[in-house]
């Protein structure tokens, strides 16, 4: 492609934050002669990411053409790029990806990419990535183009999320990193880690994966690796990558990579999502092919991809949704009225009560003190707490003195006179109203007046919590999703009496604790266990009703689910599903569906509906199908499917009439963040648009038509 379609395609950005190319002149130590350091810069505040666009990326190869033409006349011996402090870059500004709106604008910046990419290999003199902080997607693509690479102990976010944000790795990275680091670590990094809630790899893990050739601290990081370089370059040392990969000498390695990759995909998105499987077909294809041949292959997919449904559905929910709406939750008060908080109380030892013990102790890094019946249960939930901290040393994922600091922090009593000088306590005992009140009713005894009293409830009333105590206002729902350390989603609810001062204070702290949080009103369930809960009666009616269970269970897949209603049940655990179901039964009435069978299930013993056999595949024993009662009229799986679109979007549309949350948006956040829904469809309230289901059912769209072409085109 011709120049001037490069300036065509820089002409759509107009408004486009170009990351510059600034390059310094550095003398090498031990005389080893000239580099040139290229530092990507936006020229903003640190906080806001440097990304690529067309304009980025033509100046980068504007600049490296000079410093080719520098390298032939013997200026300079080596070239670098770094970043600006926390970022090499954040990768494509995927907000600008909607001006790309053919085919052929999507070529030209996949083939833009590539062509400014592969002059790093032109150079004349050996080329160096010094990955100092984020490095995603095409960010990290500089990287793995480059011929050596460096990486900080302090760096994080070093991911290709691409398969995640509907499209591949398509500047480079699906050729390379197989070949770098081997295709069982690549399909982890390019499908594993992106379908696992977005993962990201460290600094040191990625330098363990053998990504990076050396890692250094951050404090120093940009002088040793000009150290470093200078010896590769003078001979001094020779770089070993233990991990690469031939294909042509090792082919059953690669099919088994593509062939586990494919299992993942199946299991993670019912293969509803195109991009992770294109990126499969690349990788797989790409073992006999040339990079000049895996080049082509890659810009075409993203060029197509970039046109897709799932894609444009991605952006929307990414964006508008996860990056804006959920760092700006709606109907939060002013921070400013947030009270400090230098102490938390944990009522509780259990093993929700101890991960949120680990929480606060490592983000907020204040006291944090645990409090049970007895000391052996205290004693079982600091150890737990301390148990888990090791892991983390184990994993170098946090630093000794850091593990002994969050130790430190967490301490427990078999007395809430623990409480007395804390400023923020939290309840995690079981799931039972009388209980639960109780326990506030002893903490409010013992804790300043100012102490705000939070709950974990997954589904009961925080109104009636407060009730009976003298300050009411200061109560409020915190409710976190399990595993605690994994879960982004925090639903705080807010009571009829709880005061700013104590929600803006819920909301402060979900931001140090790393929490998307989003406000909802106090009914039952609040907003994911109430839709989950729907889901969950229509699947259980219908087998009850005579649907085999492998096609109930099964109906869903074209939802692209993380995991099928039966299955998600019993991760859970029936008699905790069940719990819920009848909150939410008392709550709403018949359209939750309360089985019998599963009731049953629970009374027998019966961890779980399914079994599996010797080959892995899920049955029901015959003797559990015994004790079980069932209708004469069965479903098919279009028909399961159909019901349970529009049951969703009744519960929705019943939701946001009430006043659940502010709108559909947070619906959808809540659902992607606090239920894994998968990205590619947009959210839960589009998809339920695009499928005729709100339509159908409340004779309107929850979007206006311009919002959900853009969310679902």
């Amino acid at each position: 492609m011709s120049a001037p379609d490069y300036q065509r395609l820089a002409g759509l950005f107009p408004t486009e934050v170009v990351t510059h190319s600034y390059v310094s002149d550095i003398a090498l130590p031990g005389g080893a002669g000239t580099f040139a350091l290229i530092t990507l810069d936006n020229d903003v505040d640190h906080t806001r990411p440097t990304t690529l666009g067309p304009n980025t990326l033509l100046e980068l190869g504007e600049v490296l053409d000079s410093l080719k033409a520098r390298a032939e006349a013997g200026e300079i011996v080596g070239v670098g790029v770094t970043g600006k402090p926390h970022y090499l870059v954040a990768g494509a500004d995927l907000s600008a990806t909607q001006k790309l709106a053919s085919y052929e604008d999507g070529l030209a910046m996949a083939r833009l990419g590539h062509e400014v990419y592969g002059k790093l290999h032109t150079l004349g003199v050996p080329s160096f990535a010094f990955i100092n902080g984020v490095a995603l997607g095409g960010g990290l693509e500089i990287a793995l183009q480059s011929q050596y690479r460096t990486v900080s102990t302090g760096a994080g976010a070093l991911a290709l999320p691409e398969a995640f944000i509907g499209l591949v790795p398509g500047w480079g990275g699906v050729y390379i990193l197989p070949r770098l680091i081997g295709p069982e670590n690549a399909v982890k990094v390019m499908i594993e880690n992106p379908l696992s809630n977005n993962r990201t790899l460290s600094g040191p893990a990625a330098f363990k994966l053998g990504i990076a050739d050396a890692m250094f601290e951050p404090a120093d990081f940009v002088e040793q690796s000009l150290v470093w370089a200078a010896r590769v370059i003078t001979g001094e040392v020779a770089v070993s990558r233990p991990n690469a990969a031939d294909p042509s000498a090792t082919p059953e390695a690669w099919d088994a990579a593509v062939a586990h990759g494919r299992a993942v995909v199946e299991a993670r998105t019912s293969n509803a999502a195109p991009a992770p499987a294109k990126v499969l077909d690349l990788l797989e294809a790409g073992k006999n092919w040339t990079a000049e041949q895996s080049r082509d292959a890659e810009c075409e997919a993203l060029a197509e991809l970039m046109q897709t449904p799932q894609f444009h559905s991605t952006v929307y929910a990414f964006l508008d949704l996860v990056q804006k709406r959920g760092k700006r939750p709606a109907g939060a008060p002013d921070k400013k009225l947030a009270r400090p908080v230098s102490k938390v109380g944990v009522v509780g030892a259990g093993l929700m009560a101890s991960q949120l013990a680990l929480l606060f102790a490592r983000q907020l890094k204040v006291p944090v003190v645990m409090t049970d019946i007895d000391q052996a249960r205290v004693d079982k939930g600091v150890g737990y707490v301390h148990a888990e901290v090791d892991k983390l040393l184990a994993k170098k994922r946090i630093s000794p003195d850091a593990a002994n600091r969050t130790k430190a922090l967490v301490s427990g009593s078999v007395s809430k006179e623990a409480f007395s000088d804390a400023d923020f306590v939290i309840e995690a005992v079981f799931e039972e109203l009388s209980v639960k009140k109780q326990v506030f009713a002893e903490v409010e005894a013992v804790v300043s007046p100012e102490c705000i009293l939070a709950t974990n409830t997954s589904s009961l009333s925080v109104t009636e919590m407060a009730a009976d105590l003298q300050h009411p206002e200061r109560v409020v729902g915190f409710h976190f999703f399990n595993p605690v350390a994994v879960m982004p989603l925090l639903e705080i609810v807010r009571a009829p009496k709880t005061d700013d001062a104590v929600l803006a204070t819920a909301f402060v702290l979900a931001k140090a604790l790393k929490k998307t949080a989003v406000l909802v009103k106090d009914d039952a369930a609040f907003v994911v266990n109430r839709i989950l809960g729907r889901m969950f009666g229509e699947i259980t009616a219908v087998f009850d009703e005579g649907t085999d269970a492998a096609t109930a269970d099964n109906a869903l897949r074209p939802m692209g689910l993380p995991m099928s209603p039966f299955t998600l049940l019993a991760l859970v655990g029936l008699p905790v599903g069940q719990h819920v179901q009848e909150s939410l039964h008392a709550a709403f009435g018949e359209r939750f569906w309360l089985s019998k069978n599963s009731q049953k299930i629970i009374d027998a013993g019966i961890k779980s509906l399914w079994q599996k056999d010797e080959d892995g595949k899920p049955y029901i024993p015959t003797e559990t199908l015994a004790m079980l009662d069932f209708g004469n009229t069965p479903s098919t799986s279009e028909e399961v499917l159909r019901r349970t679109q529009d049951a969703l979007a009744d519960e929705i549309g019943r939701m946001l009439d009430e006043g659940v949350v502010s709108g559909p948006e947070d619906i959808d956040l809540c659902m992607i963040l606090g239920a894994g829904w998968p990205m590619h469809l947009g959210g839960i309230t589009p998809y339920l648009d695009r499928v005729g289901a709100s339509e159908r059912v409340l004779g309107r769209t929850f979007h206006a038509a311009k919002e959900t072409v853009s969310a679902a085109s």
